[in-house]
């Protein structure tokens, strides 16, 4: 998927030392130094605000982190600048550990604010410290060297920091295109479809925001020993605005847009500091006004960055298929026909004084489609939540395969072997059909974040790419594999739902209204698949007003009315039960 992009950054990493020996300037590589340094922190952005969907304003503590840990040690200890990257890498995991820990549970503006006051907290701190010079900051760095060369702060330098710049690009779309990288990119669009695919997506908030912190941490060393110096200054909270101001003008979804919002923000602010004055004809911070008023027509026209421009003009390629010959991922033991998968037993929710789930019981056996049905206000979808985790019960118990998990979150229900699809359709629009639906294999594999990066995960990859197309052919889906999601219509949409939960392996499929929206040749596909998995030995429970799919499809039925439980029976008991009709007609004639 990502291998044009891997190819331009090949392109571009040739680019670099062709222009180390041009006869540019000193003046422009210096330029390109601050361009590569600011870059780096905007690449964490990309991943943290861009695709992870979270907004911080203290990045330049991180760096500051970095840039402070190897002066320090360097001018007092006597360290090598190589050995305290390390040491500042370390300590800017702690520091984003503990921050992110705490503030990364907070949602909306809150988190926003929390980094403010973050990055507002350190960048007082080490203008207070008599031992980091206070506002004065530390003074006489040395520059980098290998040996007896002394990489300083020219053209060695410029291929040094771009070098690193570069890696960490690879290393970002590498991460993108894996497992993790889905997980990471289902934050976005909330918790709860990521939780119900086994995603813990507070771990995965947190290893986002350390992340990033390193990232903005090597910026901080390289800036260090660029500058010789380091002072509060260049790591307050305007820097904090301005890096995440560069990533939302070069797109902040973007790993490209990264490095264009550095590179144009750097150039326009040295030319507008110079130009303005001497077109206004006195001094002043004019550059300020433009940018912002810049940044107001950019959000209003162009909300997705620069670089989106370039993006919609080239199509996204497709992804290899080159998995023919991958072995199938691991299988979970699934139970023997007539075995009960499901026992409700008398579950129970209450809202304050509400009793919205009122003492409901029901089984589900191994090969058998229950339906959960019943007027609107029934209690249906409450239920459905209580038995799939999203909500906790007041009382009553819920046993799957034998084991009780009432006390268990939607994650730890997914992993025990239970899979469900939503109401209202929940997906990654810009993923592919294929990706969609592999998120669903999350569980059946293991290959972390920092493999990822390195690319050491491409078995794995191969087999969960395998597993998704297989399981969209199952629902006959096979032709939408690269289609990007948020193209496709209702019906093919909760069709791809179903895919991503059969990814998971299931024993037990819950659908939340699959047929909401379909047109009636849908419905009839739908109804389809739903025999189809039956026959394979799938148990399922649907939850569906559309009562010609219910009565179609279903082996028993379970009814409510106002939370508690009218009946339970055959489709065909049901349909001659005076109080079904009374609790739908309102009268038993």
């Amino acid at each position: 998927m990502l291998k044009k992009q891997n190819i331009a950054l090949l392109l571009l990493a040739a680019a670099v030392p062709v222009t180390a020996l041009l006869p540019l300037p000193d003046f422009w590589i210096a330029q390109l130094n601050y361009m590569g340094l600011y870059a780096l922190v905007c690449l964490g952005l990309v991943l943290l605000t861009g695709v992870g969907g979270l907004t911080s304003f203290g990045q330049a503590a991180f760096v500051g982190i970095g840039a402070y840990t190897t002066a320090w040690l360097t001018l007092n200890l006597g360290m090598s600048p190589w050995l305290t990257l390390f040491v500042g890498l370390g300590l800017t995991a702690i520091s984003a550990l503990v921050v992110g820990f705490i503030t990364l549970r907070m949602s909306g503006h809150y988190l926003p604010l929390a980094t403010i006051a973050w990055g507002l907290a350190l960048y007082y701190l080490l203008g207070n410290l008599d031992a980091l010079g206070k506002y004065d900051g530390l003074l006489g760095l040395k520059s980098l060297s290998i040996g007896s060369i002394d990489i300083g702060q020219g053209r060695l330098f410029f291929v040094l920091t771009w070098a690193i710049l570069l890696a960490g690009a690879v290393a970002l779309l590498n991460l993108l295109d894996s497992r993790p990288g889905r997980a990471i990119r289902s934050l976005k669009t909330g918790s709860q479809m990521a939780e119900a695919m086994g995603i813990s997506t507070f771990r995965y908030k947190v290893t986002i925001f350390i992340i990033a912190a390193l990232f903005a941490s090597v910026a901080g060393w390289l800036m260090a020993h660029f500058q010789r110096t380091v002072n509060p200054s260049a790591f307050g909270l305007k820097m904090g605005i301005e890096y995440l101001f560069m990533t939302v003008v070069g797109g902040v979804g973007y790993v490209w847009g990264a490095i264009v919002g550095a590179g144009l923000i750097k150039l326009l602010d040295d030319y507008l500091q110079v130009a303005l004055p001497a077109l206004i004809g006195t001094s002043g911070s004019y550059e300020v006004i433009v940018f912002g008023i810049a940044m107001v027509l950019l959000l209003k026209y162009l909300p997705d960055g620069l670089w989106s421009v370039v993006a919609s003009k080239f199509p996204r390629p497709q992804r290899t298929v080159d998995w023919h010959d991958a072995a199938d991922l691991p299988t979970r033991s699934k139970p023997t026909m007539g075995d009960v998968v499901l026992h409700v037993d008398k579950i129970r929710k209450q809202f304050g004084g509400l009793t919205a789930v009122n003492d409901i019981s029901f089984e589900i056996a191994a090969g058998q489609i229950v339906g959960l049905i019943g007027p609107n206000g029934a209690g249906k979808s409450t239920t459905f939540n209580l038995v799939t985790g999203v909500l906790s019960k007041t009382s009553g118990q819920v046993k799957f395969r034998g084991e009780d998990i009432s006390a268990l979150s939607s994650r730890e229900i997914s992993r025990q072997g239970m899979a469900r699809t939503f109401q209202h359709v929940k997906m990654i629009p810009d993923m592919t059909v294929l990706e969609n639906v592999a998120l669903g294999a999350y569980t059946r594999g293991s290959q972390g974040v920092l493999s990822s990066m390195l690319r050491l995960n491409q078995a794995q990859e191969q087999r969960m790419m395998k597993e998704a197309q297989r399981q969209l052919e199952r629902i006959g889906m096979g032709e939408y594999l690269h289609e990007q999601a948020g193209n496709l219509a209702m019906g093919p949409q909760r069709l791809m739902e179903i895919a991503r939960a059969l990814c998971c392996d299931p024993a037990l499929l819950l659908l939340d209204e699959p047929a909401a929206g379909l047109r009636h040749k849908e419905k009839q596909g739908l109804a389809q698949v739903l025999r189809q998995l039956q026959s394979e030995g799938m148990s399922i429970l649907l939850v569906e007003h559309d009562m010609d799919l219910v009565m179609d499809v279903c082996d028993h039925l379970v009814v409510m009315e106002f939370g508690t439980l009218l009946t339970q029976g055959t489709p065909a008991e049901i349909q001659a039960s005076p109080a079904v009709r009374a609790a739908y007609l309102g009268t038993e004639h």
